[in-house]
């Protein structure tokens, strides 16, 4: 299992790398400076208040759907045509539950024809991580890979038509993004349809009541995490613009979501891990396998490299906001570096909270394949009452920089109990040799950052390389990346 799953994250790390940084740090990022602060942050604030009702669209059914049917694959046939019923139905539930949560918010006009069509494009999201479930499920990682990459492309494709070619003469709006999403979205859904369809033979949908009953039953543990770890991953944004007096809450969405960008592309390849990860500790645990060897051979890697990110970016967050962005028409100055000053202040805190966001995909993705959900429910739960209490608190004096705050507090803690439940579940060794390289790793390459930040004169952007260079030479050095561990592996018939 740890041959495939090198193998595999070597590739949809691979597809990654190559396509959803172009997305996020030049399309995504291209958008706000195209269609400014506010209006971004009106789409930013609106796309994480539709995440809030995820739950409702999936009820679970995507993680329950890749577990089971790794341990079951001759489930696939039977699963797939009621299932995909079952997920119409969700979808029009969802819509109805959106429409009445958005109008009770407060939302009107504008907002709420926003609110339909991202509320549409989570429909097909879901739909598309649906059917990519079981895909994951039979392993064929390949396959998924491909899959994971193809929305992101397409809409590469047709915003960066939009936007550098200039078509619509300047008037290119939040809303051209939404249909953009939408287009690529139903593309990727067909496609996946098709690979998973060439594999259970011919789907015939059908209405069966009790399948829906016994499946929602099954799964309702799964969407009682997802709805509670949607409140407090997504809710920072939606609380900052409602905390805040018009247009102030807007902006600070916006500013929020400058420095959000960068934390959502490090989850995207941490949710890599936990993608290949359920499906493989799943079937091990079924086989009775013990799976400490696979925890600490994805741990050092995912925390390694948060660590080399996060630690990097303490020290030129101020230089990677002004990169990105730019001042507005009519935008003086001073407002503009204040902008900057706090995108870079909560880039700094949320790339923290990347590290512990990245441990939380590693033990959260065990704990799940265990079916430790009653557990998981209670760790999340608190998370989220730890996250309203503190952006209730520091919103208000703090703005977007108080909600960080809560979002570092929140992911810290619950991943400090999941790595306790974990070793109390798992009866883990305690790997000191790690715990120490680790503490090691972070010691040195922050005394680099400061050596290069203070004692040199380079350019940022040298510097910034030199630094991600040590970090990785110092993980190899360290044996947290061992190469020759690795090649032993991907060697092992």
């Amino acid at each position: 299992m740890q041959k495939k799953f090198l193998k595999n994250l070597g590739l949809l790390l691979f597809l990654n790398l190559l396509v959803k940084p172009f997305w996020i740090l030049g399309v995504d990022r291209q958008v706000q400076n195209v269609v400014g602060t506010q209006e971004y942050g009106l789409y930013f604030t609106i796309i994480n208040f539709s995440f809030l009702f995820y739950i409702f669209l999936d009820l679970g059914i995507t993680n329950f759907n890749n577990r089971n049917i790794a341990q079951h694959n001759q489930l696939l046939n039977k699963h797939l045509a009621g299932i995909s019923m079952l997920k119409l139905v969700l979808g029009i539930l969802y819509a109805i539950i959106i429409f009445i949560a958005g109008i009770i918010w407060g939302y009107t006009g504008r907002e709420l024809y926003l609110l339909a069509w991202v509320g549409f494009n989570q429909f097909l999201l879901s739909f598309i991580l649906y059917v990519r479930s079981n895909l994951s499920g039979l392993l064929l990682f390949k396959t998924d890979s491909f899959l994971s990459v193809l929305d992101r492309l397409l809409m590469i494709l047709i915003c960066g038509f939009l936007l550098w070619f200039n078509f619509f003469e300047g008037l290119f709006t939040i809303e051209w993004f939404v249909y953009s999403q939408t287009a690529a979205y139903v593309i990727t859904l067909l496609a996946a349809t098709v690979a998973v369809i060439n594999k259970s033979g011919k789907l015939k949908i059908n209405w069966n009541l009790p399948f829906f009953i016994l499946i929602a039953k099954k799964s309702m543990p799964f969407a009682l995490l997802v709805l509670i770890m949607s409140f407090y991953n997504r809710i920072d944004p939606v609380l900052i613009e409602r905390l805040l007096p018009s247009p102030l809450g807007k902006e600070q969405a916006g500013v929020y979501a400058q420095a959000f960008r960068l934390l959502d592309a490090g989850q995207n390849f941490s949710l890599l891990f936990a993608i290949l990860l359920l499906p493989l500790f799943a079937k091990m645990l079924n086989l009775k396998e013990s799976v400490e060897k696979l925890v600490k051979l994805s741990f050092s890697i995912i925390i390694s490299g948060s660590l080399i990110i996060a630690i990097t970016s303490q020290f030129f967050a101020n230089d990677i906001m002004q990169l990105m962005y730019y001042s507005m028409p009519g935008e003086t100055e001073q407002h503009f570096m204040q902008r900057i000053e706090q995108s870079a202040t909560i880039f700094k805190l949320l790339m923290f909270s990347f590290v512990a966001i990245s441990s939380n995909y590693i033990f959260g993705t065990l704990l799940t394949a265990n079916n430790n959900l009653k557990k998981l429910n209670i760790i999340a739960f608190s998370g989220l009452l730890i996250n309203l209490t503190l952006n209730f608190i520091l919103i208000p004096h703090y703005h977007s920089i108080g909600s960080a705050y809560a979002s570092l507090a929140t992911q810290s803690i619950t991943a400090l109990f999941q790595l306790i439940l974990v070793y109390h579940i798992f009866r883990f060794r305690i790997n000191y040799k790690l715990m120490s390289n680790l503490i090691l790793l972070i010691v040195i390459l922050t005394t680099v950052g400061y050596l290069l930040k203070e004692y040199t004169h380079l350019r940022w952007e040298i510097s910034l390389v030199v630094m991600l260079i040590s970090g990785l030479s110092l993980t190899i050095w360290l044996k947290l990346l061992n190469i020759r561990q690795f090649i032993s592996i991907i060697k092992d018939k």
